[in-house]
């Protein structure tokens, strides 16, 4: 009987240890959608612009720019919380 709850404790930090992974690789995947999201949505609207035959090249150029500012949001990342990244990567506020 008493195997069996220690085996029941285990399952249980287990679980609870798995859950607080998941839930901090979810903030820093978060964290990264908010500063470089302006990037990537910029670069699949050049790319299904190129793709569809028209021309892409500035969208391509907007995803650069948008780059940049998410580039010198990252640089400053010590001044900043994860409430203000979305708002200086597509500002460029710092």
């Amino acid at each position: 009987m008493k195997h069996r709850m220690m085996f029941r404790k285990q399952r249980g930090q287990g679980m609870t240890e798995y859950i607080i992974i998941v839930a901090l690789i979810a903030v820093a995947a978060i964290a990264v959608t908010q500063l470089f999201g302006a990037t990537v949505r910029n670069q699949m609207a050049g790319i299904s612009q190129e793709v569809s035959g028209t021309n892409g090249s500035a969208a391509i150029t907007q995803a650069g720019t948008a780059a940049n500012k998410a580039a010198t949001a990252a640089k400053d990342a010590n001044k900043n919380s994860l409430s203000t990244f979305g708002d200086q990567a597509t500002t460029g506020k710092q």
